[in-house]
């Protein structure tokens, strides 16, 4: 049976965006529990040393797949343009390119990671008793990469076409894996963090597995056949163009958190404990905004094939207003709720506390970051990666880790470190915003001025 894609390019936009973006909340749900559902099993059965290494190791594991997974981006984006014009010959090129990507990168990320685990602790000062069995996690964890990148690869793609379905199915699948697998590890074989990391493995492999057979099953014209698998050069400057761009954003993003960490790391155990906790109850507001986010950005895509621009805008203001909604309609009932949330990750009273200061700071303002994410989305989805990439970089990082090493020798507490986030998304927000309407104010000068010409 062929894996099913759907046009964008027509019907309600209100009604399109919800439709499409709803598996891709379910299945950003399930690929946060992953990591979630270590926690849990690590933080109630061998305490909060355990979720520490955990959550020291977490960052250079989302650094390095943030650029791939940016990567993914831009053969997402391609396609997506490709489809909505209706070019199925180069749409095969560039499903096949994709897998080739995929490929290299994945071994690639496995070695690398692999390297650099032990020095990369080391860095962000991980404190020496934590460092056996975070270098354990990382490695072992690094092996599955193959799988991640597989993954996030092959998903972009079918998402790319319409089908934000498949991909909810392959997380399923890997969600249910990684349960049965950190409950066999954790709970029956006693194997903590090494436990941990093996199960993600095989959980990754499983959801990989199932995104590979939907490729396949995609329509004969540009279903994956492992023999086309080859790089393009058209295709792939294109996908540079946008990827790269988006992968450093991704990078960039994590390694202002890697700088946050060093900080984190400064206030002791308990600290990490809470941000690592935080990190994951976050998700329950960031989730939907990343879902309409990717929806939008296919959106935007298929319609700049389609060549039409209004659309485009059209569907951006109304995917920003679902998510600014979304957001701060989950963070009010949240708030409240943040001890309960943060006694499933651990249960020692020291660490919710902390963690329930952080989510005051944060939570009443992601609002924000509906806007950072729906416009620079949007941008991607018609080809404009760079740009919102130096916005991130100069606001994300740069202004964030300035900001932090000044505050935090005068006010030292979790919640001087959690401030920093609302403050750089404001920032964030306010110079995606001039550069979304700045550009789409040209653009659409330079549509009426084709039409008067024209006509």
């Amino acid at each position: 049976m062929a894996a099913k894609t759907k046009n964008l390019t027509t019907g309600p936009i209100g009604k399109s965006l919800l439709l499409f973006a709803a598996p891709l909340l379910v299945g950003t749900l399930i690929q946060q529990l992953y990591n979630t559902v270590d926690l849990i099993f690590v933080g109630n059965l061998n305490g909060k040393s355990a979720s520490a290494a955990i959550g020291a190791s977490s960052l250079l594991i989302s650094c390095l797949i943030g650029f791939f997974n940016g990567m993914s981006v831009g053969s997402g984006v391609v396609v997506a343009q490709i489809f909505g014009a209706g070019d199925r010959a180069r749409l095969s090129r560039a499903v096949h390119n994709a897998a080739a990507l995929c490929i290299a990168g994945g071994l690639g990320l496995m070695a690398l990671g692999y390297l650099l685990a032990p020095v990369y602790l080391r860095l962000i000062r991980t404190p020496a008793h934590l460092q056996p069995d975070a270098v354990a996690y990382l490695r072992i964890y690094f092996l599955s990469f193959p799988a991640v990148v597989t993954y996030n690869f092959g998903a972009g793609i079918l998402r790319a076409l319409g089908n934000s379905k498949s991909p909810v199915q392959a997380q399923l699948a890997g969600g249910l894996m990684n349960v049965v697998m950190d409950w066999l590890f954790i709970a029956v074989l006693q194997g903590s963090v090494r436990g941990v990391a093996w199960a993600t493995l095989i959980s990754q492999t499983a959801a990989a597995a199932v995104i590979v057979v939907k490729l396949i099953r995609l329509d004969p014209a540009y279903a994956l056949r492992p023999k086309k698998t080859t790089f393009d050069r058209e295709i792939l400057k294109q996908v540079i163009a946008i990827g790269v761009p988006a992968g450093i954003q991704a990078m960039v993003i994590t390694l202002s958190n890697v700088f946050v960490q060093v900080h984190i790391n400064g206030f002791g155990e308990d600290a990490i404990a809470a941000f690592t906790a935080y990190f994951k109850v976050e998700s329950l507001i960031y989730a939907p905004i990343l879902a309409m986010g990717s929806a939008v950005m296919t959106f935007a895509g298929q319609n700049k094939g389609a060549g039409n621009y209004a659309r485009v805008r059209a569907g951006t203001m109304r995917g920003l207003a679902i998510s600014m909604a979304l957001a701060e309609a989950t963070a009010l009932l949240c708030i409240p709720l943040g001890g309960v949330l943060f006694r499933f990750f651990n249960p020692e009273e020291s660490v919710i506390a902390l963690g329930r200061q952080i989510i005051g700071v944060t939570f009443p303002f992601y609002g924000l970051y509906s806007v950072l994410q729906i416009l620079g989305e949007s941008m991607r989805g018609v080809g404009k990666s760079r740009t919102p990439m130096v916005i991130i970089l100069v606001n994300i990082c740069l202004i964030r880790t300035v900001l932090l090493y000044i505050i935090v020798p005068v006010w030292p507490s979790v919640r001087t470190v959690a401030a920093a986030y609302p403050v750089t998304w404001a920032l964030t927000s306010a110079c995606m915003a001039v550069y979304y309407f700045g550009w789409h104010k040209k653009h659409k000068r330079l549509e009426v001025s084709y039409k008067e010409a024209a006509e």
